[in-house]
């Protein structure tokens, strides 16, 4: 059993963007909020991201890791290419320290260290990072290492969708316990410190232009390597809509701009595009046969039906001219006896374009008993005998 009907929201017309506009050959425009994809170019297709990685490496150090911890550099960290911090095997550097070099500088020797420091080893810390990638929704992602460089093993390349990407970043700014933290460190637009012995006197600066391009920039992540070309992953929050740009293969070098341009397109195509608008809560009232049931009076050999009562509220979604809200409810054809008050038995469901985007209970306004012999003679009984 399931009903129906469709809300249109009337905003402002605009001219929609054209995948053949963008520079990336993968991009996407994601609400943060919900997480819907606004504007997709290839939005599923698999391809390496490069440094972009780093805001894994980043949230999970954070969630597993203390920022006072002491990180002792290894070989194996000291001898990563450049960008590198140029840390020196046995080297102890604070975590904090490390993620201020892994997001602002993007040093690929930072990123090695921290990934052994929580994980045991790169390897262990690319089982978390695959674990949290499919924990959080995204099954086209396949972690190798914690700085994004090219790589290949048994089971394939070093890769992510512009899909995966936003809904990573949306991870790090929306729904984990380190969101603040993450946002303060990839905002910061310099830092300085040095190791645990005080040698050295380290210098990072963001280079993530995006915070300085448009008002209400809040993270990012810029990425390049030759398999990737260059990649950006990048947020921004006005008029209490927090939009997440992620681009794949934006050009290569001398392109390194496009970037830039095909975020500030996105990013103003949302704004202008999208607003919030008030959704009316819907209530409904249905009745669902329970064979073998019965709720009082005469125990029918056909049982009895159900009352049901919808539970919505209302609530915004961020909607463009147009588009329409549809209402589902999935209620099941018969239910079987003994039902409780109060138990949920279906679900309301508003969606867009098939996106899935709130859900509220359908629950028994009243009991149900089952049908038994018993009741059959307790019925009986007070209706003939007493």
């Amino acid at each position: 059993m399931a009903g129906a009907f469709f809300r249109e929201v009337q905003t402002q017309e605009t001219e929609e963007i054209l995948p053949s506009q963008l520079y990336a050959q993968s991009a996407v425009l994601m609400d943060a909020d919900t997480g819907r994809i606004l504007f997709a170019k290839s939005g599923q297709e698999e391809r390496p991201m490069a440094s972009t990685t780093k805001i894994m490496t980043c949230i999970l150090a954070l969630e597993l890791g203390n920022p006072e911890d002491e990180v002792t550099a290894s070989a194996n960290a000291a001898a990563q290419p450049a960008v590198k911090l140029g840390m020196s095997q046995g080297q102890r550097f604070l975590l904090k320290d490390l993620l201020f070099s892994l997001m602002l500088e993007s040093h690929n020797d930072s990123a090695v260290a921290i990934a052994e420091h929580i994980g045991g080893s790169v390897e262990g810390f690319a089982e978390k990072m695959n674990q949290k990638a499919k924990e959080i929704g995204c099954m086209y992602t396949y972690f190798i290492t914690p700085n994004g460089l090219d790589a290949e093993d048994e089971n394939g390349i070093h890769h992510t969708t512009a899909e995966d990407l936003a809904q990573i970043m949306r991870y790090c700014i929306m729904q984990s316990e380190e969101k603040e933290m993450f946002l303060e460190i990839t905002c910061t637009s310099s830092y300085s410190f040095s190791d645990c012995d005080g040698n050295g006197n380290y210098s990072c600066t963001n280079h993530n232009a995006f915070l300085n391009m448009m008002e209400g920039a809040l993270s990012g992540k810029t990425g390049f390597t030759a398999d990737a070309g260059y990649c950006y992953v990048g947020a921004l929050s006005q008029d209490e809509r927090t939009f997440i740009v992620a681009l794949l293969a934006c050009g290569w070098p001398n392109n390194k701009g496009y970037k830039w341009a095909d975020t500030r397109k996105l990013m103003e195509y949302g704004l202008e595009n999208y607003s919030y608008k008030e959704i009316d809560a819907e209530s409904g009232q249905f009745q669902i046969p329970v064979p073998g049931g019965f709720s009082g009076g005469f125990p029918d050999m056909e049982g009895t039906e159900l009352h049901v009562t919808t539970r919505s509220e209302p609530f915004r979604l961020l909607l463009k001219s147009g588009e329409d809200v549809r209402v589902d409810y999935e209620l099941p054809e018969e239910l079987e006896a003994p039902v409780k008050e109060g138990t949920r038995v279906g679900t309301v469901v508003y969606s867009i374009d098939g996106i899935r985007l709130r859900e509220y209970p359908a629950v028994a306004a009243e009991s149900v008993e089952e049908r038994t012999l018993d009741v059959c003679v307790k019925y009986i009984e007070e209706s003939f005998l007493l």
